[in-house]
């Protein structure tokens, strides 16, 4: 999402690199240059502008920075400056009394529904009971959507039938959720295609009732400023508690999630990273800043890995890299392991774009199929050979290629990496057992 904006600011800092002192002169140039790829970012242009006088004031007026390089001091500032901007983590809001009430509000289109659906799973996992709940009656087949992605997620569902009134639904979906305990309701409200009294009426009359501890505005990702617009005005009409920006996983260009918090004043608190109903994670300033400015975001690849990495397995793998035991087989559960993990363009959007992974192309594309490839060859293999690989010679090579409808080239690439991985893991195995992504890391780049 934030490729084009962090190669420019990138390239901004490097510019930068090499000069004996940070002037005003070089200070001018390196902010138009940080202004334009801010706006060819599609931030705000208000609050871009507040964020580079913030930047220049800070860069002059701070003794501090003496002790660093030029770039290294405008690295610093613009790194404060934008967490100040985006603010703390936002939590979500829950009533003292359950059960508390989430209002799902937004444009048609924007995603209300399935994103509902994440974030009951996302209650779930956080143990908490939700029950949803649609009040579109407008909308052709809207609550037997719901209903659907319900029973995806599994969760509780109050289906409203016999009344076509908001009023009346969400009412019988407060009763329910009482006798059945659950501590959540989301409520998926209706939407229109463009902002208008009737749906912001039905929208107050419903919040008068329901006394909800979040309205959450989903915005589209996508449309960039045309979100930030629209979360605004429902946010003079409502009194928004959160955003939660969805398609954060496309080609948006990323200006959406910088500026939207600051120009409506509400804290964007979820975002939607893909289609599947797992993906939605808490938004963390700190980490969108630092995946901003190329420097990664290893606090969400851990995060990852603790929720995918079998537990047992890992303390297995520990076990045997004591004993210099690792095998074939364990290589390819190793990969298992890392496609579980998500997208791995995803994966590699997290790590720093500095250091030795700096000079990676921009546009280098991670092939999946290369891991079911290695996969495919590795379970041709007998149980014999994934735990011996010195006994596989020429003959065998032949039939596991065969097997795997690969090539002898293909399977002596497999082994040849599979070596370069033991020696690794050999001469890091004490660092890897302590490592919370045991091994993941490692064969990640992250060593």
């Amino acid at each position: 999402m934030f490729e084009n904006l962090t190669e420019k600011l990138q390239r901004t800092f490097k510019n930068l690199r090499g000069q004996g002192k940070l002037t005003e002169e070089h200070l001018d140039v390196a902010l138009g240059e940080i202004r334009e790829a801010l706006l060819e970012g599609d931030v705000n242009v208000g609050v871009a502008d507040e964020l580079l006088a913030n930047i220049r004031k800070q860069s002059l007026g701070s003794e501090v920075m003496l002790q660093l390089s030029p770039d290294q001091q405008v690295v610093k500032v613009v790194r404060d400056e934008l967490s100040a901007m985006l603010g703390k983590h936002a939590k979500p809001l829950f009533a003292s009394r359950p059960p508390s009430v989430w209002m799902i509000v937004g444009l048609q289109g924007s995603g209300k529904t399935t994103t509902t659906g994440k974030l009951a799973k996302w209650l779930i996992e956080h143990g908490h009971r939700p029950l949803v709940v649609s009040t579109d009656v407008y909308r052709p087949a809207a609550r037997e959507q719901l209903a659907q992605v319900a029973k995806a997620v599994g969760t509780a569902l109050w289906p409203g039938a016999g009344t076509d009134k908001p009023l009346e639904i969400v009412k019988g979906a407060i009763r329910e959720a009482k006798l059945s305990a659950s501590d959540v309701i989301l409520v998926d409200t209706a939407g229109r295609l463009h902002i208008d009294d009737d749906l912001m009426n039905e929208l107050s009359m419903l919040k008068k009732e329901l006394v909800p501890s979040e309205i959450l505005f989903i915005a589209d990702a996508m449309i960039g400023q045309d979100a930030v617009r629209s979360a605004g005005e429902f946010h003079k009409r409502l009194g928004l508690t959160g955003v939660v920006l969805t398609k954060l996983d496309g080609d948006a260009r990323g200006g959406a999630a910088l500026s939207i918090g600051k120009v409506t004043g509400a804290p964007v608190k979820f975002v939607g990273l893909g289609e599947k109903y797992d993906a939605l994670e808490g938004f963390y300033p700190e980490r969108i800043v630092s995946r901003v400015l190329g420097m990664g975001d290893i606090m969400s690849l851990i995060e990852r890995a603790e929720q995918t990495v079998d537990r047992k397995a890992a303390a297995e793998l520990e076990r045997k890299l004591r004993k210099d035991g690792f095998t074939l087989e364990d290589f390819r559960d190793q990969l298992k392991q890392i496609r579980k993990m998500g997208p791995l363009e995803q994966l590699v959007d997290m790590l720093p774009k500095m250091g030795p992974l700096q000079n990676l192309p921009k546009d280098a594309k991670v092939d999946e199929g290369k891991l079911k490839q290695v996969e495919a060859i590795i379970n041709s293999m007998t149980n014999q050979e994934r735990h011996d690989h010195n006994i596989i010679d020429g003959k065998r090579r032949k039939r596991i290629a065969k097997g795997s409808g690969t090539t002898v080239q293909d399977v002596n690439q497999v082994l040849k990496q599979y070596l370069q991985m033991r020696t690794m893991m050999k001469q890091y195995g004490a660092m890897a057992a302590r490592a919370k992504l045991k091994g993941l890391g490692k064969l990640a780049g992250l060593h």
